[in-house]
C-alpha cells in the first residue's frame, strides 16, 4: 500500500477502533454497509470494481478493515476447483500474481496461481489454508519476501518475517505437501518504497531459506542466475520497474521452476 493511501486510511480505522466492539462503523456513502458480518454461509459478496479515487479508497478501506488477508479474492476460484487434481499451488504476491497473465500457458497440467499483488508474509499465513492446503496440492512453491522488505504492512524484523515463512512451510508438512522455497527475486530499488535499498536483505534472506530448505528437506527454487545481476539488482530486459518481470523474465523462470517441480515430485 502506498503512503498516500495509509495517510487517508488511519483517521478511519482510528474512528472505527474508537467504537464499542459491538457497534459496526457506518460511514456515508459506504457501499458495503449492507454487507453481512460475523459467521455466515457465504462471507464474499461481490461489488462492482471501483471506477473513481473515491471508490478506491472506500474498496481498500473495505479491505482494511474487512478481509485484511485477502481470502475473498480466490474464494469462488478455490469452490470450484475443489475435488480436481491440483499439482503445485504458487503462493505469492504482485511477482506470482503477474506470472499468469504474462505466461498463462504454464499454469496448467493442475499448476495453480494464488498470487496477491501487494501481500506480505502474514497476510499470506492467514490465507494459506483456503489457497493453499484446501485445494489439496501435492507441493506448494512459496515465493514471498518482496513486500515484506519493503514495508506494505509496516515494520517487522528479519526473524519475524522468517517465522511466518516456517509456519506456512509447517502447515504444508503436516497436511502432506511438499515444499519449494523460492529465492525472494532480485531488486536494487522499489519504485513504491523508494528510501529502501533492499539487495542486501534480499541477500540475507535467501541464504536463510537456503539453509532452512536444505535442514528440513524442502526444496530451494533460486532464480537469481536467470534474473540478477552481480549487484542483485534485476537484469536489463527482466523487469518492467527492476521489481516485476517482464515475458522475457518470466520465460528465464519457468525453466528453473520446472526443474524445481520434478526435483520435487518426480516427474
Amino acid at each position: 500500500m502506498h503512503a498516500s493511501c495509509r495517510l487517508v486510511l488511519l483517521p478511519l480505522l482510528l474512528a472505527g477502533a474508537a467504537n464499542s466492539a459491538s457497534a459496526q462503523v457506518k460511514l456515508p456513502g459506504d457501499p458495503y454497509a449492507s454487507d453481512a458480518v460475523g459467521i455466515v454461509t457465504d462471507p464474499c459478496p461481490v461489488h462492482p470494481a471501483p471506477t473513481d479515487d473515491a471508490a478506491r479508497t472506500m474498496a481498500k478501506l473495505h479491505q482494511v478493515t474487512r478481509d485484511w488477508a485477502q481470502l475473498c479474492r480466490y474464494h469462488r476460484d478455490n469452490a470450484a476447483l475443489r475435488g480436481q487434481p491440483v499439482s503445485v499451488v504458487f503462493m505469492g504476491d504482485s511477482i506470482t500474481d503477474g506470472w499468469i497473465k504474462d505466461d498463462p500457458d504454464f499454469f496448467k497440467d493442475g499448476r495453480v496461481d494464488r498470487g496477491i499483488s501487494g501481500q506480505t508474509t502474514p497476510q499470506m499465513l492467514l490465507r494459506f489454508r483456503e489457497d493453499v492446503i484446501a485445494l489439496k496440492p501435492k507441493a506448494v512453491h512459496i515465493m514471498v519476501g518482496t513486500n515484506d522488505i519493503a514495508g506494505n504492512t509496516g515494520a517487522a524484523t528479519m526473524a519475524m518475517v522468517q517465522g511466518y515463512i516456517q509456519s506456512m512451510a509447517e502447515l504444508a508438512r503436516a497436511n502432506g505437501i511438499k515444499v519449494m522455497l523460492a529465492s525472494v527475486p532480485p531488486a536494487a530499488s522499489f519504485p513504491w518504497s523508494p528510501d529502501k535499498r533492499p539487495a542486501p536483505q534480499i541477500a540475507e534472506m535467501n541464504a536463510w531459506l537456503k539453509r532452512y530448505a536444505a535442514a528440513n528437506g524442502f526444496t530451494f527454487v533460486d532464480y537469481h542466475p536467470a534474473l540478477a545481476t552481480a549487484e542483485g539488482a534485476m537484469k536489463p530486459g527482466m523487469a518492467t520497474d527492476g521489481v516485476h518481470p517482464t515475458p522475457a523474465g518470466y520465460a528465464a523462470m519457468r525453466p528453473v521452476a520446472l526443474a524445481a517441480i520434478r526435483k520435487t515430485l518426480g516427474k
